[in-house]
């Protein structure tokens, strides 16, 4: 599992989903968490504020979907060990494979629970 001091970015288009894994977050003590509803404001954010342990994204948003926010984080050297868990209501077979091949560390699909964000962080 990540250190509690662990800093988070968490990204989706809806508040309800971000409130959600952040409530999961705040349980198990982590406490320094940045929200974006996008992919371009989470890139902003992992670009002009340093220190980014972990990015939980949603794959489907608008400005900038979460598939070409992995991709650019991926693209960039400073980011390429930055652990990516890609969470999205994409479970087709395709989607699964386009996300693995562009190096996510983990992937939940929606609906989910607290409990299934905290497996994947801790098998990331």
């Amino acid at each position: 599992m990540f250190p509690k001091d662990t800093k988070f970015l968490v990204v989706d288009d809806m508040k309800t989903v971000r409130k959600l894994v952040i409530v999961a977050l705040k349980e198990n003590g982590y406490t320094n968490i940045v929200e974006a509803q996008n992919g371009v404001e989470a890139w902003n954010f992992l670009t002009t504020q340093p220190g980014f342990g972990v990015v939980i994204s949603d794959w489907n948003m608008p400005a900038m979907t979460g598939i070409d926010l992995l991709k650019k984080v991926r693209e960039t050297p400073s980011f390429t060990k930055l652990p990516f868990i890609m969470l999205t209501a994409e479970s087709e077979s395709q989607q699964v494979l386009l996300a693995v091949q562009n190096k996510v560390t983990n992937y939940v699909v929606k609906p989910f629970t607290g409990g299934q964000i905290m497996e994947k962080l801790q098998a990331a």
